[in-house]
């Protein structure tokens, strides 16, 4: 008997900042270029109000892709930390009894780095039943928890859900139209014209993938998080820019040619 029909819902991730961190120290947490396999299921599972210390359960085993229609700036967020009363900084690990030791020698300033990425947006293709890919994008208009674009001081900007659609993940994230801000189409109009596609960088899981992420979401539980690796491949496609009345960049004959001298 035939599975559920598969479907693909789409997702617009834009906001001043975004955070997609997968290998993170204490005092340093970084940023991939895109988001995280782990992040964006995260954010599906605070909209459907999952509770972090439950099984995934069918949020477990679905495939996702990625096109960065705005790559955005990296951000770097300096910070120091110390007591506000002189006193030594804590370590991090604990004694017996669960109380953190002064540091020794005492350390009375701690800094932390964070970046972020600013500006960016991206699309993410989250595929598997359908029944299921209706209910989350239901549950992203309304969600239950307050949704983050990898870290919770990441809000969102703009509305999330873009649509349900049958088309795989690879048609999908190739026929939405560019979701790039105001600004950034502005730019590129100036530059290009109004042209009717631009070519954009599309991420999708492939079993032959020439590249191994450890983002696949196990167990969200703060005393238990697990994730698995899984593999990406990385594409470029033409997509609809979205343009009304798309006409190429104007034909300047005046141009200098630089091998005009020699007859070519």
């Amino acid at each position: 008997m035939p599975g559920p029909e598969q479907a693909v819902l789409l997702l617009r991730l834009a906001g001043p900042l975004q955070s997609w961190g997968d290998q993170s120290a204490f005092n340093r947490r970084d940023t991939r270029p895109q988001p995280t396999k782990s992040g964006v299921i995260g954010l599906l599972a605070a909209a459907a109000g999952h509770p972090r210390h439950e099984p995934l359960g069918d949020l477990l085993g679905l495939t996702m892709g990625v096109r960065v229609d705005q790559e955005g700036t990296l951000l770097r967020d300096y910070h120091t930390v110390s007591d506000y009363q002189g006193r030594p900084l804590p370590q991090a690990g604990v004694s017996a009894k669960g109380v953190q030791r002064p540091t020794s020698p005492a350390k009375y300033t701690h800094i932390t780095q964070r970046f972020y990425l600013q500006d960016a947006v991206f699309v993410a293709a989250v595929a598997g039943p359908r029944p299921l890919m209706e209910s989350l994008a239901e549950a992203v208009t309304r969600p239950a928890f307050p949704l983050a674009l990898g870290r919770r001081s990441c809000v969102p900007s703009q509305p999330i859900l873009l649509g349900v659609t049958s088309e795989p993940i690879l048609d999908a994230l190739t026929s939405q139209p560019w979701q790039a801000g105001d600004p950034a189409r502005t730019a590129w109009e100036r530059r290009h014209g109004r042209l009717a596609s631009i070519d954009r960088m599309v991420t999708v899981e492939a079993v032959d993938g020439d590249q191994i992420l450890n983002d696949e979401p196990v167990s969200f539980d703060p005393h238990d998080r697990r994730y698995a690796t899984r593999r990406v491949t990385h594409l470029w496609r033409s997509i609809p820019t979205g343009f009304d009345n798309p006409v190429p960049p104007a034909d300047d004959s005046s141009a200098h040619d630089p091998f005009a001298l020699l007859g070519w």
